[in-house]
This record gives structure tokens, C-alpha cells and sequence, in this order.
């Protein structure tokens, strides 16, 4: 049930980071997983390039923080190796040879570097916030030369290119977040990969045009709207029966469907010097279709009528035979002593 609120109220917003934003637009379960569902996944083991990125940021940020006259090549190789975060290497001497690696990395990048060029912060958090969202992250490292200018650092062995820093929404969320919190403009966004020593850049510009004049495919807006407007001229010289302009404004112009409603019905005279239009021959005749004969339904099923059969004649019951003649019996009963007889006998013989 939700819970009711004054009225005039402002709605609540979702904070995020742009680290959950991209684990939303890659998957929308994992993140409901990751963030939403409780109680949350446990935590999979350490990751050895995780440890070496830490490393190297830790590293590069404890730099910055030092004073002037310490910001030399050899303490930035120090605080790496001082620092060092031995988790999730096979074994001590995979880790021995990534914490080298890390320090010359680190080391020959701090060697182009200006110590007395201070930047305006380091590993600094900015936030911004949309009618829905509230976002926050945190910057690797923010140069004022003289506009803002947003530094991301790369430890990766992947090599990267342009593209890669035009497309990061977490780099272009850190500018649009730099812009509102130091209230200055902030465009430039940069990647520094330490492996190569490469600096890739892009600038965030909008590109604003002029506005579109008024007239058909305003509404509409854009280049398109603009598009329609530097047709009209094209079309009335052609409908006056003027030359032609141009063949660099005619390829970008298809005339037939950029004319107006109440001229395409029209036929547009030939410009001078041009022989005339080839004419299409007329289509032809459109023949109509024959109506169908009526359709006759199909002769009814006539059931045969049943005849009922003959009544069933039984057969006449049969009579059993007579009884045996009485003399039978008296003879019967006679050589049979009778019941009275038997009692009174004595009884005789063994039991």
C-alpha cells in the first residue's frame, strides 16, 4: 500500500550510480539480483585486475595529495608498491610481476605529468538529477585548463579508442554532474590509458543550428523541417517555367514528393533547355470481375423410411409330464414298514 502524502508534495527520486545504470541496460534481471532482491548474492572471490586497477588509483590520487616539492617519479612508485593489493593472483609470483608492471606503469605516466598543474579535485564526488533519477559518482580527476575537463583512468590491456570515450554514459553523467555542481560548463571528457600512455578525447558539444523558418515542415522541426524550406525555391522557379537551379540543390531535392498537396494533381510545365518529360504509357484498362453464379445448395439428405419388422411369435409352453400312477406308490408304501413300527422294535445289535 502506499503511503499517502501532503499534497504539493515533490515525488521521490531512485538514487543510482552510472556503474548500476549500465547493469541495467546490459541486464535488467541481473540487476534486480544485484540491487533489488534481498537477501543480496554473496560477494564471489577477488578479482587480480580489480586489485591492480585499486592499486594504481590509490596510488595516482595519494600523488596529487602531496606536497609540491614530494611529487616526484620515484614517490609515485612508492606509494604503489606501499599500497599494493595482493587479492586474487594465482600465486606470489603472479603478483610480484603485476605489482612491477603497475609501478613502471604508474611511473612512466606521472613522468608527463606537471606537478605544479593542480587539479581541481581528486577522486572528488559530484551528483546531478533528472525528474526521475538522482545520480552520483566519483571522478578520478577534475582539470580547469581553463574549462573543466573530466579525467578517467585505464589500467586495462584492451585497447582503447575515440569511440570509447564518446559512448561512456558514465563519463558523460560525470560532466553533466561536474557542470551543476561547480556551475561552470564542462564538455571535454578524457581517457587516460596508463599501459600505452594514450590520452583519448571527446568533447560533449551541442550542436545548436539556427532555427528552422517557418513555413511547411515546421512543425515537423529539424533538418527536415529546414529541408522542406530550401525546397520552395526549387519548386516555384520550376512552376514559373524559370530555369532550373543548380545540380547541387536538385540531388537533395526529390520534387514529385515535396510538392504541395494541391499541385501533385497538376502537371509541371518543362523547364527551358530541357527536352520534355518521357511519357509512361496509360495503364491498362482495369477489366472488371465477373459475378459469380448463384450458388445452388446441395440436395437434401433423404432418410429411408424404416419398416417395422413382423411381430415375434413364441412357441407354445411346454407341459410336464404326468405324475406316476398312485398304485406305484401304494406299492411303494407297503413293503416299507412304517414309522410307528420302527420305534417300537427293541433295539438290537452293537452301537
Amino acid at each position: 500500500m502506499e503511503q499517502l502524502g501532503f499534497e504539493g508534495m515533490p515525488r521521490r527520486l531512485y538514487t543510482c550510480t552510472p556503474t548500476r545504470l549500465s547493469s541495467w541496460l546490459d541486464c535488467p534481471r541481473r540487476y534486480r539480483m544485484s540491487y533489488l532482491d534481498r537477501p543480496s548474492p554473496p560477494k564471489g572471490p577477488p578479482w587480480a585486475h580489480n586489485s591492480v586497477g585499486a592499486s594504481v588509483h590509490n596510488a595516482l590520487a595519494g600523488w596529487w595529495r602531496l606536497p609540491l616539492a614530494q611529487r616526484t617519479v620515484a614517490a609515485a612508485g612508492n606509494l604503489v608498491d606501499r599500497g599494493w593489493i595482493n587479492e586474487g593472483f594465482a600465486d606470489e609470483t603472479q603478483s610480484v610481476r603485476q605489482r612491477e608492471r603497475a609501478i613502471t606503469m604508474v611511473e612512466g605516466y606521472v613522468a608527463g605529468l606537471d606537478p605544479a598543474d593542480e587539479p581541481l579535485g581528486v577522486e572528488r564526488t559530484v551528483a546531478t538529477r533528472t525528474d526521475t533519477i538522482a545520480v552520483s559518482g566519483r571522478i578520478d580527476r577534475l582539470d580547469s585548463r581553463p574549462e573543466l575537463v573530466v579525467v578517467d583512468y585505464k589500467t586495462g590491456r584492451h585497447l582503447l579508442t575515440t569511440d570509447d570515450a564518446r559512448s561512456s554514459m558514465a563519463l558523460a553523467l560525470y560532466a553533466l554532474a561536474t557542470a551543476r555542481v561547480m556551475r561552470r560548463d564542462c564538455h571535454r571528457v578524457e581517457l587516460h590509458h596508463l599501459p600505452t600512455g594514450e590520452i583519448l578525447a571527446w568533447s560533449h558539444h551541442r550542436i545548436a543550428g539556427p532555427p528552422p523558418a517557418p513555413g511547411r515542415g515546421h512543425r515537423r522541426g529539424g533538418r527536415r523541417g529546414r529541408r522542406a524550406d530550401a525546397r520552395r525555391p526549387a519548386r516555384r522557379r520550376l512552376r514559373r517555367g524559370l530555369p532550373a537551379p543548380p545540380r547541387s540543390v536538385l540531388c537533395l531535392v526529390r520534387l514529385p514528393a515535396a510538392l504541395p498537396r494541391r499541385h501533385r494533381s497538376r502537371p509541371l510545365p518543362p523547364p527551358l533547355g530541357r527536352p520534355p518529360p518521357r511519357l509512361t504509357p496509360p495503364a491498362p484498362p482495369r477489366i472488371p470481375r465477373l459475378a459469380s453464379p448463384r450458388r445452388i445448395p446441395p440436395p437434401r439428405r433423404i432418410q429411408p423410411r424404416r419398416i417395422p419388422s413382423p411381430p415375434r411369435i413364441l412357441p407354445p409352453p411346454r407341459v410336464p409330464p404326468p405324475c406316476p400312477a398312485p398304485e406305484s406308490f401304494c406299492r411303494i408304501e407297503a413293503s416299507c414298514p412304517s414309522p410307528t413300527s420302527v420305534l417300537a422294535a427293541p433295539l438290537t445289535g452293537s452301537m
